[in-house]
């Protein structure tokens, strides 16, 4: 049986009557690979170190209330695991092509860890960009552009698979395949780059394959409608190999502007998705081809071209059911006046928390903004927004269903303070447990005692069984203890049925605890 066990402070029961915030939500984090922004920091290529560097970023979320991590795992047609399709990153170990050493597979390892913390790991990959800078990256002898050097165009300094071939497509779609296929991730995350953003004066030079593919549409349209093609056929593979694996991308912040289309926002943006990245995101919404959307609303209140408060509301009106998670930016700590305000980022929190059953929730770029604590951000998740933890909503349209209750199997006293709760998966439950979740609810009176107006405290991995410790509150008399079960899709089952946990201990003369 896999022990896990949980240890809470007493100043967790204190803080039940703290800022109140929602069970679930969304909170995550951006680990950009790309140039070692986040992971691996930028020469380090000992496995030992990178695995260390990884952890300490993971225990850092944790603390501060995250709960899942969107790790980039395929920045530049590499991979940072062993691909039958394409080379090791050179940002991983030096060299493109060249394995770890001693070995180790960083993805599982990533998987692993985030999700022993209770974590969701999201895996996020590049669709296009195939060379960061030509010339001077490593280019294995294997890599795709080597091998099929007619897929690719070069623009702005850069190499970038032809969206507009139909083999390239293709690729890309079984390199994804293998992903999902292979490992026990939760999402597989695009972020904003489909076409590449353009370079002044200068057209992406698909001319080729226009003349052979156009058909008669419009230049424009014919590119939108290449993208469009991918993100279905990603969608179909990723939900052929895993039908809780979901799929999102993390565009933009700027669909259209009013001024182009009625159905834009009010905003002046000089870039949008749907003209110059050629990315219709309200269409993949509507049909439902991805799961979830994550804007990247960079920008402060008020701000002239594209005002935070204005697209929050504009994407909270524009979700068509699926989920949304704002893409927030602790990167511009200090960058300007407006950036040193410590405010700022606890109140894009508090506003979007605003819009509960449009937008689910935030993600921050990116993850080592907050290893210096810019202007106490940190503080300010971990003290007050995030202080109590918070599950990953479910997604109906996936399944809504609830996974079977858990049970109870034993309540073992510690000492004088603590004790353990055994709790395995119901004989009933087919699917596997993603979580286990603990919740309590201590009213000073027995008059709302019940699970509805508990807390949830912890949560443990999942697996058949897990072991939580617990401290006693000091009003154990009132205390009720409950567990759920939440599935691969976060439905989470009722309490346990063959409890609730009651706190009201006797002690007897031999010191023995018992439960009455």
């Amino acid at each position: 049986m896999k022990r896990h066990f949980l240890t809470f402070a007493a100043c967790i029961w204190a803080s039940m009557t703290a800022f109140s915030q929602p069970n679930y939500e969304f909170r995550g984090a951006w680990i950009a690979t790309v140039d070692n922004i986040d992971w691996p920091s930028k020469g380090n290529f000992d496995p030992a170190r990178q695995r260390a560097e990884f952890i300490a970023q993971l225990d850092m979320h944790k603390r501060n209330g995250l709960n899942a991590m969107i790790v980039q795992i395929r920045p530049a047609t590499d991979a940072f695991y062993p691909s039958p399709h394409e080379p090791w990153s050179e940002w991983l170990t030096g060299k493109q092509g060249k394995a770890p050493s001693p070995y180790y597979d960083p993805l599982q390892f990533m998987i692993e860890e985030t999700h022993k913390r209770g974590m969701e790991f999201h895996a996020w990959c590049n669709p296009y960009r195939a060379e960061f800078q030509i010339g001077k990256s490593s280019i294995a002898a294997n890599h795709i552009t080597k091998l099929h050097p007619e897929w690719f165009l070069a623009y702005g300094g850069k190499r970038y698979f032809d969206p507009g071939n139909k083999d390239a497509q293709q690729f890309v779609v079984k390199v994804i395949r293998d992903v999902v296929k292979r490992y026990n991730i939760d999402a597989i995350h695009f972020d904003d780059y489909f076409y590449p953003y353009k370079v002044p004066g200068k057209d992406f030079p698909d001319n080729k394959t226009y003349a052979q593919y156009g058909k008669g549409m419009s230049r424009d349209d014919w590119r939108r409608s290449n993208v469009d093609s991918i993100i279905v056929a990603l969608s179909k593979a990723i939900k052929e190999e895993k039908k809780y694996c979901r799929f999102g991308i993390s565009p933009f912040g700027v669909w259209r502007n009013e001024r182009d289309d009625p159905e834009g926002s009010a905003t002046t943006a000089g870039v949008t998705n749907y003209d110059d990245l050629y990315a219709d995101i309200l269409l993949w919404l509507e049909e439902g081809w991805i799961d979830y959307v994550a804007p990247q609303l960079y920008w402060e209140f008020g701000f002239r071209a594209a005002a935070y408060e204005v697209l929050l509301d504009w994407w909270a009106k524009h979700t068509y059911g699926r989920h949304c998670y704002i893409g927030l930016a602790p990167f511009r700590a200090n960058s300007n006046a407006t950036w040193r305000d410590k405010t700022l980022l606890p109140r894009q929190i508090a506003e979007l928390r605003k819009y509960p059953e449009e937008i689910q929730g935030a993600i921050y770029f990116s993850s080592t903004s907050f290893n210096r604590n810019p202007n106490g951000w940190g503080d300010s998740l971990r003290l007050n927004y995030y202080k109590e933890p918070a599950m990953i909503p479910g997604m109906p349209w996936i399944d809504s269903l609830r996974p079977a209750s858990p049970v109870v199997k034993s309540f073992d006293v510690v000492d004088s303070s603590t004790f353990d709760i055994t709790v395995a998966k119901s004989a009933l439950a087919k699917a596997p447990i993603k979580q286990f979740k603990l919740y309590v609810s201590a009213d000073t009176t027995e008059k709302f005692v019940n699970f509805y107006s508990a807390k949830p405290i912890g949560t443990e991995p999942g697996g058949d069984s897990c072991i939580f410790r617990v401290q006693l509150p000091d009003n154990k008399r009132y205390a009720r203890i409950y567990v759920t079960t939440l599935d691969a899709d976060g439905n989470e089952s009722l309490p346990n049925s063959n409890w609730p946990i009651r706190l009201d201990f006797v002690k007897l003369e031999e010191e023995a605890w018992i439960v009455r």
